[in-house]
């Protein structure tokens, strides 16, 4: 099994900031590309950012100059730190993991449990 294990949500005024975690841990070969995606109540879940195996970052253009995500490989962690923090961002961020659990094995996607987000005064 592969498990994701999030953290570091919560409620922040507007203007603060944040840093996401989202560790992969239990049975897997490798990492591929990792990500964090967020869903706002009555909104489609939607993309955050990205970040492959070459370091490469795919931002949603509502977050770009604002988040950066980064990515540990010594400890399969990836972050995201958010900065500048807006009311619509408030959503639970859920962290994708591309993985594959064996040599050879086609890759899976792989989802964490998610973390609230709340920008409030």
């Amino acid at each position: 099994q592969v498990q994701l294990v999030e953290s570091g949500g919560g409620l922040v005024p507007p203007g603060g900031s944040l840093r996401l975690s989202c560790a992969a841990s239990g049975s897997f070969f490798s990492i591929y590309t990792m990500g964090w995606y967020r869903q706002a109540p009555g909104k489609q879940r939607e993309l955050v950012a990205t970040i492959t195996t070459s370091s490469n970052t795919n931002y949603a253009d509502s977050v770009k100059g604002r988040f950066t995500i980064s990515r540990d490989y010594v400890k399969n962690t990836v972050y995201l730190q958010m900065n500048s923090l807006k009311p619509e961002d408030t959503a639970v961020y859920y962290c994708s993991v591309h993985a594959s659990r064996r040599p050879g094995e086609l890759v899976t996607v792989y989802w964490g449990q998610g973390t609230q987000v709340t920008v409030s005064s």
